[in-house]
């Protein structure tokens, strides 16, 4: 198993790390992450660990996470930023990437992480260049520290507001890094739901969530250590292990096939139906709000008693 070390660099409210506009440097590094991590999960044998707070609300320490990262055995290290240069409104531009002054291996990591950043960044690629963080330093795996662009670039900035272009660079990394590692793609139905696991996307809820593995909001908090409400893109929530996903509701349109339930009792206009009826497919010839006309026995028949 490949485990992977994603940082956000910094937090939502650290001094200093905005654009001129007073934009959080964090929000646009927690999109690539949030978007790499999603991405990553196509893939199989690999984890990811977070080392910044998910949430922005704190800016951990850079101690607290390069401790994380080599406390979990982490394989890399990426270390995700957006730079700055005088704080004010300039044409500068461009991605660069660095890696730990005689890193060989962060070096090589650069190098194969790079090319795809500045490719879905389409900025003026800076290079690769060496430098004394303690990101890097105090890993003990590969790192490198990338910075994606210029907050206070009006260049650069266009692309930082854009979330599809922020996205772009996530996918480019999950894609180099298991280019990198040789990781294979998840089968599609391990990547719509992998065992009693459920990868959060943009817009799911807790009750959502609850509802689509027949379980509780209740039961996931417990299960997963939650005391509010707030889930993030991109995090992984156990599911309880009798949990399954709610059955699909077929799709009703004109000329689809559907069979009426062994458990059907009326027609949508009132009379009973026969038992000969039951159990066998039909086409359907109309739709209206709460029923579907049957071509065959030519009978209005209720949506919830078809299949």
């Amino acid at each position: 198993m490949v485990k992977v070390a994603l940082d956000a660099g910094h937090g939502m409210n650290t001094p200093g790390k905005r654009t001129p506009d007073g934009e959080r440097e964090w929000s646009f590094n927690s999109k690539v992450v949030t978007a790499a991590t999603k991405y990553l999960n196509e893939y199989d044998n690999v984890t990811v660990i977070r080392l910044d707070d998910p949430t922005g609300k704190t800016d951990i320490s850079l101690t607290k996470r390069t401790n994380k990262a080599n406390s979990e055995s982490a394989d890399i290290l990426i270390s995700y930023h957006h730079n700055a240069n005088t704080g004010q409104w300039g044409t500068w531009t461009g991605t660069e990437t660095y890696h730990y002054p005689g890193s060989s291996s962060g070096y090589a990591l650069a190098s194969k992480i790079h090319p795809a950043i500045v490719g879905a960044m389409v900025l003026r690629d800076r290079g690769i260049k060496s430098e004394n963080f303690h990101m890097l330093r105090e890993s003990k795996m590969p790192a490198i520290l990338i910075e994606g662009g210029f907050m206070d670039s009006t260049i650069d900035i266009v692309k930082l507001r854009d979330s599809n272009v922020l996205d772009r660079a996530g996918r480019a990394l999950a894609d180099a890094l298991a280019a990198h590692f040789g990781l294979k793609k998840k089968s599609k139905s391990k990547v719509e739901s992998t065992s009693g696991v459920h990868v959060v996307k943009k817009g799911d809820t807790l009750w959502g969530i609850s509802q689509k593995y027949n379980t509780t909001v209740a039961v996931l908090k417990s299960l997963n250590k939650i005391s509010g409400d707030l889930i993030v893109p991109g995090q992984k929530l156990k599911l309880p292990s009798n949990s399954k996903k709610a059955a699909t509701k077929p799709s009703l349109k004109v000329n689809a096939k559907v069979k009426v339930k062994k458990s059907a009792k009326k027609y949508a206009t009132g009379e009973n139906i026969p038992n000969w009826v039951k159990g066998k497919k039909y086409t359907i010839q109309q739709i209206k709000a709460d029923r579907v006309l049957l071509k065959e026995i030519m009978s209005w028949v209720y949506k919830k008693d078809v299949e």
